[in-house]
């Protein structure tokens, strides 16, 4: 059970304040409601019942945070390659309401912008992870969303830079590693099949 002024997430929406707990008749039935002031004056109602069976939970603590600017700064995290189910992956990792894993669709889909553009579905998808993600930091780091959002932005350029860019590499370098990287084979056995031809 959570009370006024707690600092609450409620999953696919992001962190809020519990402004109140009323309650209200929605069609003929009385219920208890947290009133949740979400960031932009947004007020959210969730059933105080079913509070916990739908993911709601307290904000993550100071070194929790860290944890997440961990995951932002490290190497993207293997994605499919059809469209519906990374789709459909990330959806279900946003839906989760855990934090890291709303992290990791951030730095992922940050990462396939890019490199190579977002569909409107991603990039609409990338837009709410993000607004899901600063929305909890911003409570937990007592910060404003512009800092939150500069913080993001530079520990995913920092991490894309350091895995995926490197200034010295010449094109064809970068075509060859990008072929090994999605043609899984084994340089040994070319290289044996070469000298046995």
């Amino acid at each position: 059970m959570f009370n006024v002024g707690d600092k609450i997430v409620y999953p696919m929406h992001g962190a809020g304040v519990i402004d109140a707990i009323e309650e209200k008749d929605i069609l003929g039935e009385k219920q208890a409601y947290y009133i949740l002031k979400m960031p932009g004056e947004v007020k959210v109602m969730v059933p105080t019942a079913k509070a916990e069976e739908i993911g709601v939970r307290s904000i993550i603590d100071k070194s929790s945070a860290e944890k997440v600017f961990r995951v932002l700064e490290s190497d993207e995290t293997e994605m499919s390659m059809n469209w519906n189910k990374r789709y459909r992956d990330n959806m279900d990792k946003m839906k989760s309401g855990d934090i890291y894993k709303v992290a990791d669709v951030v730095r992922n889909l940050s990462f396939k912008q890019k490199e190579k553009g977002l569909s409107t579905g991603e990039k609409k998808m990338l837009n709410n992870a993000k607004q899901i993600l600063v929305s909890e930091l911003v409570l937990t780091e007592h910060s404003t969303k512009d800092e939150i959002e500069q913080m993001v932005e530079s520990k995913i350029s920092t991490s894309y830079e350091e895995y995926k860019v490197d200034s010295n590499i010449s094109a064809s370098d970068i075509s060859s590693d990008i072929v090994s990287k999605f043609i899984p084979f084994n340089s040994d056995d070319i290289n044996k099949k070469a000298s046995n031809d």
